[in-house]
């Protein structure tokens, strides 16, 4: 994998764009409360003034029957010099409908903080072949706007990753997770899990490679554009991939593993990172990965906090990963931003 341009942190007094460039749930009138939630913590926290992009409160039928004004908005945001950053209000399902509008010298020509996850893959994928730094972490409705307040393990990842210069250095499991929870309820209504702690599925060495990657189902739909990385892009990274059971099913996921095997992902990488596994979801995986992928030999890191649960950690693609098997650990061996 080639090395990326990397944005500027940002910092108090920056101007941050949101913009609902998949899913546009955030303009529906029963969102809105989350939305303002999410506005308010970013300029509390953070000390940044938060805008809309144009038609990122239109709602979620407009955006859907309309992704060129979603990209659109994109562009917007990319080019307007007033913004230092942009953080995507939700993920979705659609957004490779918005690839046609886009004009990949916009992003290459104006590198700047751009997050988001779940469907956001799509968009981290994008960056990368438009040569910049993306950042795969929370989107405005969930975590950064979950109820109650913000935990202090995403408020820290956003800090140390988005707001700071410095070595990022080890991702430490979260303390303690959650489920997405879409109501506004009280803190008392949330129901909390003690994590157990990252798991080595299988590898025994220390290695590293720079990071790339997401949720399955997203690359999947890029699969044939020119937006999906070649072969050889994968060589030596560190792929993160949520895919244990997308929509409940373990062979749906395991079609997502095959499909992206037979693009190439898999056949040069130097290591994985996933999410939480159940036994059937590893077993699956371990047998993929010896029997389909040939790759017994990769080291493989379970219970990694990117995935659809909260807290959520941000990973800067592209930039010098690390997983060391003997310690059970994963660390960030570059800064998220530059200074």
């Amino acid at each position: 994998m080639h090395e990326l341009k990397v944005p500027n942190a940002l910092k108090s007094g920056d101007t941050v764009a949101l913009i609902s460039i998949s899913g546009g749930r955030a303009g529906d009138p029963d969102m809105l409360w989350r939305y303002e939630s999410g506005k308010r913590r970013l300029e509390e926290i953070w000390g940044v003034h938060v805008i809309a992009t144009p038609n990122a409160l239109a709602g979620s039928d407009y955006l859907y029957r309309h992704p060129e004004v979603r990209a659109g908005d994109l562009m917007w945001a990319m080019q307007n010099q007033e913004v230092n950053g942009i953080i995507c209000m939700m993920g979705g399902d659609d957004s490779y409908r918005v690839l046609p509008y886009i004009d990949l010298d916009v992003i290459k020509n104006n590198p700047k903080i751009f997050m988001g996850f779940s469907d956001i893959t799509t968009w981290v994928a994008v960056f990368a072949k438009a040569g910049i730094r993306a950042y795969y972490g929370p989107n405005l409705l969930t975590p950064i706007a979950q109820p109650a307040a913000l935990d202090d393990d995403t408020k820290e990842a956003i800090t140390r990753c988005l707001f700071s210069a410095g070595e990022i250095g080890d991702i430490l499991p979260c303390r303690k997770y959650t489920q997405i929870e879409w109501r506004n309820v009280d803190k008392n209504d949330i129901t909390w899990t003690q994590n157990t702690g990252y798991k080595i599925v299988q590898g025994n060495k220390t290695v590293r490679g720079r990071i790339f990657g997401g949720c399955a189902g997203p690359l999947r739909q890029i699969m044939g554009t020119k937006f999906f990385p070649e072969p050889d892009f994968f060589r030596e990274c560190i792929i993160m991939l949520e895919c244990g059971s997308p929509y409940g099913s373990t062979l749906a996921g395991l079609h997502d593993l095959r499909a992206l095997d037979a693009a190439g992902m898999f056949r040069n990488a130097a290591g994985l990172i996933t999410g939480p596994l159940n036994d059937e979801e590893e077993g699956i995986l371990v047998k993929f990965l010896k029997y389909e992928a040939g790759r017994e030999d990769i080291p493989v890191l379970s219970n990694v906090d990117f995935v659809h649960r909260t807290p959520m950690t941000v990973i800067p693609i592209g930039a010098m990963a690390e997983i060391d098997c003997g310690r059970k650990m994963f660390r960030i061996l570059e800064s998220g931003a530059t200074g």
